[in-house]
């Protein structure tokens, strides 16, 4: 199978081919990036119909190359992808969160959502379902320090906002790039914690591997 991975941001590649390496190793990856996607969010503060248009373009490439289903990474763009995935059906699309979103529904519950990336705790919560009950965490400045490739100080932010989240049944990782924190947050909090990667790998296998 081919795996398209579509990115907004660079720090997303490393982490969904780690999971793919432990979870299904045998898939073909083909990354596609573009990582003035989510600096163009953060500053406009809103998706744009201009946006819709450029993952539209993304999706349509990497169906050109072949792709059998396309996995985005970027969780603050979630109308964008829904775009997507109307203008493609029935190729599987999936939302880099879908998977996860859908294992947090499964566990009920109070559930911590940590993100490094602001926007992404406006787009995400309307996505779980009503028996969970979300509790929102932003890690400050964690994303800067990745971005300046200080991937210590990023996981140790990232812990120290999960500390916040101790009185949650468990954590979910909002973004692929946190999910590099997973062991230190788990270390911290003692709770299970659910990454976006995994999450997806999982649902992809199942839903396309004989």
């Amino acid at each position: 199978m081919r795996i398209a991975l579509i990115h907004a941001l660079r720090h997303s590649p490393p982490a969904i081919e780690a999971a793919f390496a432990r979870l299904w190793p045998d898939a073909t990856l083909m990354n596609l990036l573009d990582d003035s996607l989510s600096a163009d969010l953060a500053r406009d503060g809103t998706i744009t119909p201009a946006m819709t248009e450029r993952f539209l373009t993304l999706s349509r490439y990497a169906v050109n190359t072949g792709a059998d289903a396309i996995l985005f990474t970027c969780s603050a763009f979630g109308p964008c992808i829904e775009a997507c995935a109307a203008e493609l059906a029935p190729l599987p699309v999936l939302k880099p969160n879908e998977a996860m979103v859908a294992e947090a529904g499964a566990m009920g519950g109070r559930i911590g959502l940590l993100a490094s990336f602001g926007p992404t705790l406006d787009s995400m919560p309307p996505e779980f379902p009503g028996n969970v009950i979300l509790v929102p965490r932003l890690a400050e400045g964690a994303l800067d320090a990745l971005n300046r490739g200080d991937a210590e100080t990023h996981d140790r932010l990232a812990a120290e906002a999960a500390r916040d989240l101790i009185d949650c049944d468990a954590i979910a990782l909002a973004q692929f790039s946190l999910a590099r924190a997973a062991p230190l947050i788990t270390a911290a909090t003692g709770k299970p914690v659910l990454t976006t990667p995994d999450s997806a790998v999982r649902a992809l296998r199942a839903r396309l591997k004989p």
